[in-house]
């Protein structure tokens, strides 16, 4: 998948929150997210987290 930082990333399930949408951080073997709801957070295995997207938004810019 081609991720970027700065891509918004909107997942199947809602975090407790209840927002979906993630702003990409950090990318590599792992990435870091952060909600765009609550502000929370976190880092996990690129594998996981790439079954779970729903959708990428990206700026126009890019």
């Amino acid at each position: 998948m081609d991720i970027r930082v700065g891509d918004v990333l909107c997942m199947k399930k809602p975090h407790p929150c209840g927002s979906t949408r993630w702003q990409v951080l950090r990318i590599g073997a792992d990435f870091k997210l952060r909600c765009q709801g609550c502000g929370h957070e976190v880092m996990g295995a690129r594998s996981k987290f790439e079954k779970s997207i729903k959708k990428i938004e990206r700026t126009a810019d890019e």
